[in-house]
């Protein structure tokens, strides 16, 4: 619920605070260098250890031979077990890095509160790829305990949480605490010289835009008589909107991250439509498989969206950007009076994205992520969904003042709410 802060914040406060990151290009070289090889070591511990965990520790690794991995938590043992197996397995980790897992028994936390174990050691920073609906809960825990935090996206699954994230944030860069979020085209050398171009004027004035993300099926866990309702919907998250915040907001952040970067701006509202026409069965919670969003950003500009999961289907993947002059994917080409194409240094985004955490660690430059960018972009692609759901057009400023907040009341194993799949037009189902 509201509470007297959340009501300070304005449409025009919540903009300005992403108004730098939305011109300017993050300048950290990767640190893998004198100065790291050189530098006291820097310890880390991963919360939440499925494969995104997994691969960010990995990442992290790779970007700094002086990161050693030291702790990790999970709410279940047997995904740690599988982690620690992957990455000593890890062909990017052969050789020296490998001496760097020095996870030790004592140092392995689980449970539903083993964040807040995990949070007491000597860490240095931390490494958040729970399922989205936990980033609020751990990530206020992570700045409470002054830990620099790699968080991955999106960062909440409902407005409450990403007001909940705002005020984290603004108490992380208070303390001088660098927060790194794994919004890959941020951190993706040919993006951030395109993004600079389109913002220098290569495209004129802009006209339109379209996002596309049109793939195929994704994974199941299944289900075992032994787990909890609680314990199955966490391991099967990505279909429950609570855990993931469905599509949009799990994997179409990401491009819709990107839009809001190239254009300079957050949408002023949205106007969808969906459904489930693929993945029908009640094994896929109460998420759906399809959505279409028409996006109103400022000056009349209208960005439209495509999303959908459905097998033997033609996929797509694409952000473009029309203007007066031409159009760019925002990937590395412009089209049109001033064509070009980026001809650079390619990098690891995923690496990229920690050795920027780590220089501003190391350097004592404090970044935050959360505040420039990363709250706003989840609360675009939350508007989307919400707009969808509920078949009304949605504005920036309901959600900015919306009382949604779909975490449950305990986190343990056992019940877990069973939520009803939403459908236009009819009460939204909380």
């Amino acid at each position: 619920m509201k509470n007297g802060k959340e009501k300070t914040i304005t449409r025009r406060s919540f903009l300005a605070t992403g108004a730098a990151a939305a011109t300017a290009i993050s300048g950290f070289p990767f640190v893998r260098s004198a100065q790291a090889q050189t530098a006291r070591p820097l310890k880390i511990g991963v919360i939440g250890t499925g494969g995104r965990g997994t691969g960010a520790a990995s990442n992290a690794l790779v970007a700094d031979p002086g990161v050693q991995l030291v702790a990790m938590a999970d709410i279940v043992p047997d995904q740690i077990e599988q982690s620690l197996k992957a990455l000593k397995e890890d062909r990017d980790l052969q050789g020296e890095l490998q001496k760097n897992i020095k996870v030790e028994k004592d140092h392995i936390f689980t449970g539903p509160h083993s964040y807040e174990k995990l949070l007491q050691t000597d860490i240095d920073y931390v490494i958040l790829t729970t399922p989205p609906a936990f980033r609020p809960l751990q990530f206020e825990a992570a700045v409470q305990a002054g830990k620099h935090v790699f968080a991955e996206k999106p960062v909440a699954t409902d407005p409450v949480g990403v007001r909940k994230i705002l005020q984290s944030a603004q108490k992380a860069k208070d303390k001088g605490l660098s927060v790194v979020v794994g919004l890959n085209a941020r951190h993706d050398k040919s993006v951030m010289e395109t993004v600079q171009r389109i913002h220098d004027g290569a495209l004129g004035e802009t006209l339109s835009g379209n996002i596309y993300r049109l793939g195929g099926g994704l994974w199941h866990r299944g289900a075992d008589p032994s787990w909890s309702e609680m314990e199955y919907q966490c391991r099967n998250w990505y279909y429950f909107c609570w855990l993931s915040g469905d599509q949009i907001v799990e994997m179409v952040v990401h491009q819709i991250d990107l839009m809001n970067w190239a254009l300079g701006a957050y949408p002023v509202s949205a106007l969808g439509s969906g459904g489930r026409q693929v993945r029908t069965e009640p094994k896929y919670g109460n998420i759906w498989d399809n959505m279409t969003i028409d996006y109103e950003y400022p000056n009349g500009v209208h960005v439209l969206l495509m999303c959908r999961q459905w097998p033997n289907c033609d996929n797509k993947n694409a952000n473009v950007v029309i203007g007066t002059k031409g159009k760019s994917d925002s990937r590395g080409r412009i089209l049109g009076e001033n064509k070009w194409k980026y001809e650079g240094e390619r990098t690891n985004s995923s690496v990229y994205e920690h050795s920027e955490l780590i220089d501003s660690i190391r350097k004592g430059k404090a970044r935050n992520d959360m505040l420039d960018f990363a709250a706003h972009s989840t609360l675009s692609a939350i508007m989307g969904r919400e707009s969808a759901y509920t078949g009304q057009v949605v504005t920036w400023d309901d959600m900015l003042s919306s009382d949604l907040d779909l975490f449950p009341k305990s986190i343990e194993l056992g019940p877990a709410p069973k939520r009803a799949v939403p459908i236009p037009g009819q009460p939204r189902p909380l």
